[in-house]
């Protein structure tokens, strides 16, 4: 019996189909996902998968950068391709050159026009935050960490402040290639699940360690280092000087883009239902 390795190589048409892939993954061991020189990002083993399993290069584009040590969920690409295989044996056989912490969960043809970044009509993003008095063992590297006790009704408050179109200058960092700072925060959400707290955000788009800036500063809020009003002047600032250093990606989860319905990209993954 032939394995996945081994199977003849299909025939690649004069045809290039255009095809969207999403992927889990775990960013702890990685340089986060753009490609880079030492070879050791998340695209760079994803594409070094695919080009083993298609028998020639496939470049990708991904719907929202992460970096060192973020993880994914639901990590969307698109890539153009002349081969004609089944979506399933691109999942399968490519997950045969994958290392186990990364993990292809989905495929399916898109139209030609189609992209996974610029297509998007927003993205999500999940910090998972564990309060105790010990650090992280188990969830180490997938669970931000706190010792102080965190006050919800502040942490919200200071949230609801931050909801809608601003300048999030002060929550940029100095590398972000963004064209402008101006983004619309469209929710955050943040619940208590035993030890742990769950903040959701959703936005059109996120700025280089947006999530990971507001982080800090929420989480100075509610552990009543600085008072509500403060995070209102760090944003109307717009001076990164002022906000609280940036916090921990060890919790940082990109949870998806999501798309016109059209479109029919998928939205959920196994990954989504196994944090808090």
């Amino acid at each position: 019996m032939q394995g996945w390795g081994c199977e003849p190589r299909a025939a690649a048409s004069n045809l290039a189909v255009r095809l969207a892939l999403g992927i889990c993954y775990r960013g702890a061991a990685y340089h986060g996902w753009q490609s880079q020189v030492n070879g050791q990002t998340v695209q760079d083993f994803v594409e070094r998968a695919l080009l083993q399993f298609a028998g020639t290069a496939v470049r990708t584009v991904c719907a929202g950068r992460t970096d060192t040590g973020v993880h994914a969920l639901n990590q969307v690409i698109h890539f153009d391709t002349e081969l004609q295989r089944d979506t399933n044996a691109w999942i399968r056989g490519g997950n045969r050159y994958l290392p186990a912490d990364i993990a292809f969960q989905w495929c399916q043809p898109v139209a030609a026009d189609f992209h996974a970044r610029n297509s998007a009509r927003g993205r999500r993003y999940v910090y998972l935050l564990l309060e105790a008095p010990v650090r992280p063992t188990i969830e180490q590297s997938l669970a931000g960490w706190v010792f102080r006790p965190l006050d919800g009704a502040a942490m919200k408050a200071a949230a609801a402040l931050l909801v809608g179109e601003h300048d999030f200058s002060a929550f940029r960092s100095s590398q972000c290639q963004a064209a402008s700072p101006v983004k619309q925060l469209r929710h955050i959400q943040i619940e208590r699940r035993g030890p742990y707290w769950r903040f959701d955000f959703e936005a059109s788009a996120f700025l280089h360690h947006m999530v990971r800036n507001l982080m800090g500063c929420l989480i100075a809020v509610g552990s009543g280092a600085k008072p509500l009003k403060w995070l209102a002047q760090v944003l109307e600032s717009r001076d990164r000087r002022l906000a609280a250093p940036t916090f921990s990606a060890a919790g940082l989860y990109f949870h998806g883009p999501y798309y016109d319905a059209v479109h029919a990209i998928t939205q959920n993954t196994p990954a989504m239902h196994w944090l808090p």
